[in-house]
Order: C-alpha cells, then sequence, then structure tokens
C-alpha cells in the first residue's frame, strides 16, 4: 500500500514537473524589453532614449493595460490603457510602429506586437498629442 502511494506521488510530481515548460511568464505578460536610441512619446509623456520594459498587467478581465517600466523594473514609467490591434502575419520578432508627427515631435509608439502573436494593442492619445 505505502509503495502504491509512492508511486502515485511520484508519478504526480513528475506529471506537474513536465508541465513547467508551457508555463512561461513572458508568453502570459509579453514582457519586452526595448532599447530607443532617440525620445519617443507614449500617451502622457515622452521617453528620453534609453531601455525600458513593456508589460502587459496581470490583469484577466482586460489584457490590454500596458505597464512600461525602467530598464531595471525598479519603476513603473506609465500605466496605459490601449485597445485591441491585429496584423495579418506574425513575425518572429517583436514589432513595434509608430505614428507620424511634426519633425519637431518625438515619434509617437503606435502598436506592439509580441513575436508570433496576431494580436497586439495599439496607443490611443488625446487630441492634443496627436
Amino acid at each position: 500500500m505505502i509503495y502504491k502511494l509512492r508511486m502515485l506521488g511520484l508519478a504526480t510530481l513528475l506529471a506537474g514537473a513536465a508541465m513547467l515548460p508551457l508555463a512561461k511568464a513572458d508568453e502570459w505578460n509579453k514582457e519586452t524589453t526595448l532599447t530607443f536610441n532617440a525620445s519617443v512619446q507614449i500617451p502622457g509623456q515622452v521617453l528620453p532614449p534609453g531601455s525600458y520594459v513593456f508589460k502587459l498587467v496581470d490583469n484577466q478581465a482586460d489584457r490590454h493595460i500596458v505597464q512600461i517600466f525602467t530598464q531595471d523594473q525598479r519603476e513603473v514609467v506609465a500605466t496605459i490603457l490601449t485597445i485591441p490591434a491585429y496584423r495579418l502575419k506574425p513575425t518572429d520578432d517583436t514589432l513595434i510602429t509608430f505614428q507620424e508627427r511634426s519633425a519637431s515631435s518625438p515619434e509617437a509608439v503606435s502598436r506592439w506586437f509580441y513575436p508570433g502573436h496576431l494580436d497586439g494593442v495599439a496607443f490611443v492619445y488625446p487630441e492634443d498629442q496627436r
């Protein structure tokens, strides 16, 4: 009887361990580090050149809230409500698109797509930031 319980416990442990590689944090929150060589605009502010971490907020009800962190992830730079965006073909790399702006304004982040995904997010700007 004890032998059967041990075997059952071992089988459960092995089955659970076999599923671990399927749970990737980056897939859920789509964590992406982006480096900008020039200032870029996001809704509400302009980011100076540098590296930033973009993540979806861990919220089952709304998968269109993006948080932007400093590169070391010690500080939240912005929390942004976005809308769904779609594309026809996935790519192997992160895709960021920009909105056209006047020559005196920094480029504005328009859309963000995680590698291999058809769905992404679109950043919405108030009238005075367009």
